[in-house]
């Protein structure tokens, strides 16, 4: 099973840039799509962007334009450049992946711990 560690969350004016990390750890063979995703307390987790294998992207509309999801395959590390961040942006963003390890079929990985990003006006 892979690990999945998010990282570079903050607190950041309104009109600023974060740029989160998310490395992949673990007993991994391979990794195909990889994605980000956000949560609110007392709200669903919801998609943000999505990276396949082959590099397409896609984003939720309340982010295209402003976000950019990147991935480094050799470092198994996914990205999430965050630019005109709004207050709305708050909230706990988590990464996740598809993930084949050596002994088992490609699927989802389990949840990271998150990384708080934090926008104020």
């Amino acid at each position: 099973q892979a690990q999945l560690m998010e990282s570079g969350g903050g607190l950041v004016q309104a009109g600023g840039s974060l740029r989160l990390s998310c490395a992949a750890s673990g007993s991994i063979f391979s990794i195909d799509a990889m994605g980000w995703y956000r949560q609110v307390p007392g709200r669903q987790r919801e998609y943000v962007a999505l990276i396949s294998g082959d590099g397409s992207t896609t984003y939720a509309s309340s982010v295209e334009g402003r976000f950019t999801i990147s991935r480094d395959n050799a470092e198994n590390t996914l990205y999430l450049q965050m630019n005109s961040l709004k207050p709305e942006d708050t909230a706990v963003y988590y990464c996740n992946a598809v993930v084949q390890s050596y002994s088992g079929s490609p699927k989802w990985s389990s949840w990271g711990q998150g990384t708080q990003v934090t926008v104020s006006s």
